[in-house]
């Protein structure tokens, strides 16, 4: 019932098979998230697609995220959820880490909008820790 877990979840086990890319279920967050991971070269592109489904041809929202590889490797080697909808986990703009010695970013949902937490930082922006990425 977590859509952002399920979106990473999605983008894990795509990346387990090695495909080059993966459909999810369109959201203005979603998309946001998407977003931050193209800025920060993650992935390589996220396009919002409208694709007709079932018998009566229903237009169904989805996101196209086309992964990123170097050498052989998907260029996002983890991606994980911190803040779930039981436990929400909220940092001060002080308290925002580097991830894996500056290998990672956070994703973070600030009053400005979805942001990596080295942007939030320099905004001098907290907010929810959305997930982490390395």
């Amino acid at each position: 019932m977590d859509p952002i877990a399920d979106m990473f979840t999605k983008i894990r086990n795509s990346l387990a098979v090695r495909k080059t890319e993966t459909f999810i279920p369109f959201s203005k967050i979603k998309l946001a998230i998407a977003k931050v991971l193209e800025k920060a070269n993650f992935i390589q592109k996220v396009e919002r697609l409208s694709l007709k489904e079932g018998k009566r041809k229903r237009k169904k929202e989805v996101l196209k995220i086309t992964f990123k590889y170097k050498d052989g490797q998907p260029a996002i080697r983890e991606i994980k959820r911190i803040s779930k909808p039981g436990c929400r986990i909220y940092v001060k703009s002080k308290e925002i880490k580097k991830v894996k010695g500056g290998l990672g970013l956070y994703i973070i949902s600030t009053s400005r909008g979805i942001m990596t937490g080295e942007e939030a930082a320099k905004r001098k922006l907290g907010g929810e820790v959305i997930g982490e990425v390395w």
